[in-house]
């Protein structure tokens, strides 16, 4: 028996607006809002498989855009540094690198990975080498890399994706040489993966040394 998707509503996308614009009231205006939150849906709508969850990613991107745009403004203190990891599909290594930052930094460190041509989705090898180390990408999908993401970011850590991610006065870049599990069984996308893990390791021991 099939299921039947019925693509979210026009309410739907409102309701989102609705509750970005309370949360940013007093970073942003309402139109600010509704760009951000049109502008993920332009983006993520063509690559989305399953209509349902659509909105949910839409309103992720939006608020995250919304959360980098106001910390590269200056209008609201970051928390804790902020790492970009950035690869052409945002769906092997930057999503691997990211997902490791977070899970050993303990939460010292504020993560987001992007993609200079964003994929539909993550590589299953990706998700099951992260899983053999207890670590979920429930929550992750390919995100588009933006201006604001980078001015947002102290620490831009670049994979293959050449010269795609811009380069800002004040942001410490690093280009790591590790290959794309793109099309790679299991146990070289294992080997990517510690590679990763290693490189992750060297940096927040560096970027946490004195904090």
């Amino acid at each position: 028996m099939s299921t039947t998707h019925q693509a979210p509503t026009s309410a739907t996308y409102r309701a989102i607006i609705d509750d970005l614009a309370y949360r940013y009231e007093h970073v942003f205006n309402r139109e600010t809002v509704e760009r951000s939150v049109h502008e993920a849906r332009e983006s993520l709508e063509p690559v989305s498989r399953i209509p349902d969850f659509l909105p949910i990613l839409v309103e992720r991107q939006a608020r995250d855009q919304l959360l980098a745009a106001a910390q590269a403004d200056g209008r609201l203190a970051k928390t804790a540094p902020e790492l970009l990891f950035v690869c052409v599909r945002n769906a092997g290594r930057s999503q691997m690198a990211a997902a490791l930052a977070r899970h050993h930094s303990g939460g010292r460190v504020h993560v987001r990975s992007a993609g200079s041509a964003p994929s539909g989705r993550i590589l299953s090898t990706v998700v099951e080498a992260l899983s053999e180390q207890g670590i979920t990408l429930d929550e992750a999908f390919p995100k588009p890399l933006t201006g604001d993401v980078v001015r947002a970011a102290d620490v831009i850590v670049t994979m293959g994706c050449g010269d795609a991610c811009p380069v800002l006065p004040g942001r410490r870049y690093e280009d790591w040489a590790v290959r794309d599990p793109e099309g790679l069984l299991l146990t070289q996308v294992r080997e990517i993966r510690d590679e990763v893990e290693r490189r992750v390791k060297a940096l927040l021991d560096d970027l946490l040394d004195d904090r």
